[in-house]
């Protein structure tokens, strides 16, 4: 690609959001004028994240308490949403390992939900934050029985202000060791998550904007849109990308893209 990323075309950028556009409960400095520069701009802005455990209002809601930008219902794609788009034809009934808010997205599109390990024909994994080891247990169990193994995505961390938290993927991991079957996994980089975000996408180029390349940039390069790593989550430095999933562009934040990217980016493939 040459020239700047924001000339008078207009373009879909699609952000991630924890380590991306806040961490934890702070916003990335800079990131209400980003987005609200390309919403102006005429540019389509869309959030895209792995982050289960949060219903879509919960989601709007949390980007407006840490950055002060209101995101609209149809701009929120989460691996949750992936999850139940997976499922929401094939009359599951789903036992949940993961938070009130993957349940409620599960219910919200008409999907199934039991309390009854016993009952579920599908398990659907989520990071859950208040996780037992009695719910781990009874998980464990409805595969070992049978039941449908779905994990909304297999992060092994998030990325928090002192360091990197157990994410999703370890919680699948657990279930996976116990049982000996492997997961049906939605969020990014996998297609359920790709098809959901391509139906959202209003305009033909693309940019995906994330801080972790095996998730974010391999989710962009599988659909092929264009890519940019920030450096504000869990990659602190460029050197540390594999060779096949090197960004088009690295950022030390999305504050950067206020700025012309030319005079900004730190690195860009020629």
């Amino acid at each position: 690609m040459t020239g700047d990323l924001l000339d008078g075309r207009p373009k879909t950028f699609v952000f991630d959001l924890d380590g991306v556009v806040y961490v934890d409960a702070v916003s990335v400095p800079g990131a209400r004028v980003t987005l609200e520069a390309l919403e102006g701009a005429g540019h389509q802005v869309l959030f895209a994240t792995n982050n289960s455990s949060r219903a879509v209002d919960t989601v709007i809601e949390n980007i407006a308490r840490r950055t002060g930008f209101t995101a609209q219902p149809a701009a929120i794609i989460t691996s949750g949403l992936a999850a139940a788009e997976l499922l929401v034809d094939d009359d599951e009934v789903c036992f949940v390992f993961g938070s009130d808010g993957l349940a409620r997205t599960l219910i919200d599109r008409g999907i199934r939900v039991t309390s009854d390990h016993e009952q579920a024909t599908a398990v659907v994994v989520g990071l859950d934050r208040g996780l037992t080891y009695e719910r781990l247990t009874e998980a464990v169990l409805a595969v070992r029985r049978g039941a449908r193994f779905i994990a909304t995505n297999d992060d092994a961390t998030y990325p928090m202000p002192d360091g990197q938290y157990p994410g999703c993927g370890a919680l699948v991991a657990s279930v996976e060791r116990a049982t000996g079957v492997l997961p049906v996994v939605c969020g990014k980089p996998n297609p359920p998550m790709v098809r959901l975000v391509a139906l959202r996408v209003r305009h033909p180029e693309v940019w995906v904007i994330g801080d972790r390349p095996e998730t974010d940039l391999a989710m962009a390069k599988a659909a092929g849109w264009g890519t940019i790593l920030v450096l504000s989550g869990v990659t602190h430095a460029a050197g540390d990308v594999p060779d096949d999933l090197q960004p088009d562009y690295v950022l030390e934040s999305i504050a950067d893209l206020a700025a012309p990217m030319s005079a900004r980016a730190l690195r860009r493939k020629g």
